[in-house]
């Protein structure tokens, strides 16, 4: 018989359809993996923002995860909004009970519209459970600036190379810090090992306000890829390729008054 490429997301629900668990849930069937989910909450949301959020409770996160890894198990897993710190410890615990591995830690914590999602204390018990356990963080620009304090000067690399190294000097092998909240019509997304820049992706923008669910998209396309046995940095190499062609087919596209999504699908529709 054949066996199913195995991908689980870990995330919040986007009540619009365009990021969270609905963008990887998209994102994973796109690129041939059987998506699963943990729902860890409930976001009342649209392309306008953020108006609600309903947290899981710890035990229903745990049963879930549970059920999962006790039948079906994952080749790869992909960890976004996670709203408490009683959450992290959940699903830190029992990753490690599973000894999961290809673990991408998206550190969901600031919206496309600009809204918070998190607590601080949520913030600090990610970096203490889940950044050992990730084989890659990948954090946008204000997630970098908040977590590591370092200011964003441009595209500056030196910027880069500074946040990579607080990064390796707090437990993260890996990291992919994205550009895209950068000014200017092209910008790189750095994967660094620790202070070394080992992968470069430069990138020309694309003009749209049809961004919404990038972030939570590329971790998945790269979850899905190394669940399909790439390496890592073949792994991101096509995870950002796909997303950008992603971002340049939703573009013709207009849906809601704000951030639109980008479109997963551009293969099997266009």
């Amino acid at each position: 018989m054949k066996q199913y490429k195995r991908f689980l997301t870990i995330a919040g629900s986007d009540s619009g359809g365009g990021a969270g668990i609905q963008a990887d849930i998209k994102t994973a069937y796109a690129l041939v993996c059987y998506a699963m989910s943990v729902i860890t909450a409930v976001t009342a949301q649209n392309t306008m923002g953020v108006s609600g959020i309903h947290v899981i409770p710890q035990n229903i996160v745990e049963l879930q995860l549970e059920a999962i890894l006790k039948d079906i198990g994952v080749d790869a897993v992909k960890i976004g909004m996670v709203p408490t710190p009683e959450t992290t410890d959940v699903i830190g615990g029992i990753l490690s009970k599973y000894g999961v591995k290809k673990i991408i830690l998206d550190p969901v914590m600031i919206a496309t519209s600009g809204d918070r999602l998190i607590s601080e204390r949520a913030v600090e018990i990610i970096k203490s459970k889940l950044f050992p356990i990730a084989d890659l963080v990948t954090p946008n620009i204000p997630e970098t600036e908040f977590i590591t304090g370092v200011k964003f000067t441009g595209n500056n690399i030196e910027n880069f190379k500074e946040a990579a190294k607080w990064f390796g000097s707090n437990g993260v092998n890996y990291v992919l810090i994205k550009s895209g909240h950068i000014e200017g019509k092209e910008v790189t997304d750095y994967l660094c090992q620790r202070e070394k820049i080992i992968f470069k992706f430069p990138y020309r923008k694309v003009r749209t306000k049809n961004t919404h669910g990038t972030g939570c998209s590329l971790s998945s396309a790269i979850g899905a890829y190394l669940a399909l046995g790439q390496d890592l940095s073949t792994a991101v190499y096509n995870a950002e390729e796909y997303i950008h062609r992603a971002v340049f087919a939703g573009s013709e596209y207009e849906i809601g008054q704000g951030h639109g999504p980008i479109h997963h699908f551009f293969g099997l529709w266009d």
